[in-house]
């Protein structure tokens, strides 16, 4: 999220009420079925949120699995919005469990000391993203700007780390494909991203579905194409 802009006194007393007004519209918006997750949903969590109140803040559903799955979810027992654009799921004694911001449009980002991110988004948008996903699990080829194939490689729904997926080279490769070897890949905020074993990273856009390009472009573009 961007810094808050400077302003004057006068002005931030003038913005008091559509402050005030942001968190109420924020705390509308998060009702309904949300899926908390790792990052590119390895393990998932839906969650329902309410907006009546109970003695420890917000009520809210966990579904069934969600303590196996994530075990921190355990100790959410309700949640409620802190400051402006902070939407908090919090323990019994109204302690945070985790803090969520907004990153994208209906996207929301949380850190937990010693885990990593997680992720919040709509229920039916992060099904929608599963199934982007399962789309991409197949054969792939990787063609030059002038359609030269230059190596074909297929992508595997098969875990190889926490929200990453194998990925394997077919033989004969560009030399410069099979010195990036690859080895790991995964869907992030609409980009496709591989992984050598080295820690690279190559990111493509999708042209369509069938097609993305390795960003940033250049005038001979790589190009990842569906078999």
């Amino acid at each position: 999220m961007l810094p808050a802009l400077p302003a004057l006194l006068a002005l931030v007393v003038g913005a008091a009420p559509a402050r005030s007004q942001d968190a109420s519209t924020l705390k509308k918006d998060m009702i309904g079925q949300w899926e908390l997750s790792t990052t590119e949903r390895g393990k998932t969590c839906v969650v329902t949120l309410k907006g009546d109140a109970s003695p420890q803040g917000l009520k809210l559903e966990l579904e069934p699995g969600c303590g196996a799955s994530l075990p921190f979810t355990r100790d959410i027992a309700a949640w409620t919005i802190k400051g402006l654009d902070i939407v908090r799921l919090q323990d019994a004694a109204g302690q945070p469990v985790i803090d969520f911001t907004e990153v994208e449009s209906g996207i929301f980002e949380g850190l937990r000391q010693g885990e990593g991110i997680y992720i919040l988004q709509n229920l039916a948008a992060a099904r929608s993203l599963a199934k982007s996903m399962d789309q991409m699990i197949g054969d792939w080829s990787m063609v030059r700007g002038k359609g030269v194939v230059i190596c074909g490689l297929t992508l595997t729904n098969t875990e190889a780390t926490p929200d990453n997926f194998q990925v394997f080279l077919k033989p004969k490769c560009d030399p410069a494909i099979a010195a990036f070897a690859p080895t790991q890949w995964r869907l992030d905020r609409g980009q496709m991203i591989l992984m050598s074993a080295k820690g690279d990273i190559w990111q493509f856009e999708a042209d369509d579905n069938a097609q993305w390009r390795r960003v940033p472009d250049s005038a001979d573009p790589l190009i990842m194409l569906r078999q």
